[in-house]
């Protein structure tokens, strides 16, 4: 990585690179990381994870440029947060349960990010990337107000969330304001988002599978045309509908 970013003898698309502009392909290496586990192509994650480290390797060449901080320092600060928020396997501490250690676990990272703000950022929120994908950034804010008590107490009041939120967006539809509708959508997504954590169900990658049955079950119509000799745009929505009830079976 040190010869890449030479000056005099580098390679000058990697020279140019900084922080900034590292973020989108660091995004991608880690959803490839994830599209090989999902896709069970475990040949295939042994590359991207190496893809992802690179990205890794690529930051700390950078800080050490800039005299901020190296690669062993990274693993220096994981190695003393491994040991620092696992007491009951590096020291003598131990808990009854798995409860009781999810909340040892927690109060742990309040008190590194009590650590790390100023009298300017002292919320509860502080520490959620605002980089992250929104509906992942969605579920981190929601446990962070929950673990803070700001929660309801079981499902019932989400579902009456979502239905008042969808009245919500019939009412900027009658309004046709684009503005509003865009927000009382968002609203929805937030509230659905709340739903499948209170069910205890990961968002991010439910609608993940969700993608891949629409993009599945999309392919089987395409399949089922071409084998008529014909196209999408030549078709009803009922024969297209009928078809896709054919992909659910």
């Amino acid at each position: 990585m040190a010869s890449l970013r030479d000056p005099k003898t580098g390679c000058p698309w990697d020279i140019k690179q900084t922080f900034e502009s590292l973020i989108p392909y660091t995004l991608e290496e880690a959803y490839e990381v994830a599209d090989s586990i999902e896709r069970g192509h475990i040949d295939e994650l042994k590359d991207e994870l190496g893809d992802l480290m690179f990205q890794v390797v690529f930051y700390a060449q950078i800080a050490k440029e800039q005299n901020l901080f190296e690669f062993n320092d990274v693993i220096n600060a994981i190695n003393d947060k491994l040991i620092r928020r696992h007491p009951h396997v590096f020291s003598d501490e131990k808990y009854q349960n798995e409860t009781t250690l999810n909340e040892a676990w927690e109060k742990s990272k309040v008190a590194e990010r009590d650590h790390r703000s100023t009298a300017e950022q002292a919320s509860i929120l502080d520490g959620v990337a605002a980089a992250l994908p929104s509906l992942k950034r969605s579920q981190k804010l929601q446990k962070r107000a929950a673990r803070a008590g700001f929660d309801w107490p079981d499902v019932a009041p989400v579902f009456e969330k979502i239905e008042e939120e969808i009245e919500e967006i019939k009412q900027a539809i009658k309004e046709k304001d684009p503005q509003h509708i865009k927000e009382e959508v968002g609203d929805l997504l937030f509230a659905c988002t709340n739903l499948a954590r209170h069910l205890d169900v990961d968002a991010e990658e439910a609608l993940r599978h969700g993608n891949k049955k629409f993009e599945k079950r999309f392919n089987f119509i395409e399949d089922r045309l071409a084998e008529q000799k014909k196209k999408m745009q030549q078709c009803s929505l009922q024969e297209l509908e009928e078809i896709w009830q054919q992909s659910k079976q």
